[in-house]
């Protein structure tokens, strides 16, 4: 199996995902190398970005549902460092 490294960003303008968008994480962190989130109060959003070693699938489902989420906005960067696990 191959993994990828990966960066997700996600704005939240909906407070009522942020629960879900947890949720998700969780049930990925055994592939999140780092998280980091600001919550941009001036303008009501909160932006996160997790960085993500992982097979390809896997990146792809999660930004996915993420994606899917009410009031979220997501965008995926692959980097072209693939390591077999």
């Amino acid at each position: 199996m191959e993994t990828r490294v990966a960066v997700i960003s996600i704005i939240i303008e909906d407070s009522e995902s942020v629960q879900a968008i947890n949720e998700l994480l969780h049930e990925y962190g055994g592939f999140i190398i780092g998280r980091m989130g600001i919550p941009y109060r001036e303008k009501g959003i909160k932006i996160i970005s997790i960085v993500i070693d992982a097979p390809q699938d896997a990146i792809s489902t999660l930004s996915g549902k993420i994606g899917r989420l009410h009031g979220v906005a997501s965008k995926t960067a692959y980097s072209n460092v693939i390591t077999k696990a």
